[in-house]
């Protein structure tokens, strides 16, 4: 669980282990680097808030409209930075070894006719996404599954809704390994998604 003070956590896997997905490169930079700083940012936004450094981040970021306007900003930027990358670092993994269990492909075909019609329209909200932001699988109260983009460094959590898989659209995300090629990240991207985790998060939520 993420709380104040939030601490920069090893990835669960070696620098090189998506390669040729990702680079080793990228990911030092965009976890050791871009990562840190929004945590930083967050751990100085609320260091004197008794109230939001008692509380995990899942739940100030879903109630971001109670917080006390001289800080709300920064809680939603980096709060919300720190909750994305973590989010999309965790369910990666090496190219190919996983693939969606028998519930959760259940649940995919229901919501877009199956695998090929999750993957093209996951894709193209993450390209349709303008400028910096994330393409997001999320399931509803009723437990129906959608995709989302969303600008920034905003979550689905303040629409109430359950994340389970999300792409990092930002260009730090990419830039060094795709340069604009944002279309070719996006393909090399669904070769290294961790399915067990989705599936995890899957069940704790149906």
């Amino acid at each position: 669980m993420l709380q104040y003070p939030v601490s920069l956590q090893d990835l669960p896997y070696g620098y090189q282990s998506l390669n040729p997905s990702i680079s080793e490169s990228t990911l030092h930079y965009h976890h050791d680097k871009h990562l840190k700083t929004y945590i930083d940012n967050f751990n100085k936004a609320i260091e004197n808030d008794s109230d939001l450094k008692s509380k995990p981040l899942t739940s100030i970021l879903s109630n971001l409209d109670s917080i006390d306007k001289s800080i709300a900003t920064a809680v939603r930027n980096n709060g919300g930075g720190v909750f994305n990358h973590y989010f999309y670092f965790d369910a990666l993994t090496n190219s190919g070894t996983t693939k969606p269990s028998a519930s959760l492909l259940d649940a995919i075909n229901k919501a877009f006719g199956g695998e090929e019609g999750f993957r093209k329209e996951f894709k193209a909200a993450a390209l349709s996404q303008f400028g910096s932001g994330w393409a997001w699988l999320v399931m509803d109260e009723n437990k129906n599954l959608s995709i989302i983009k969303t600008a920034n460094q905003d979550t689905p959590l303040e629409l109430g809704l359950t994340p389970l898989l999300t792409i990092d659209v930002w260009e730090h995300a990419y830039y060094l390994d795709y340069q604009n090629r944002r279309a070719d990240y996006i393909d090399a991207y669904f070769n290294i998604i961790n399915w067990g985790v989705i599936e995890s998060r899957f069940n704790e939520n149906k």
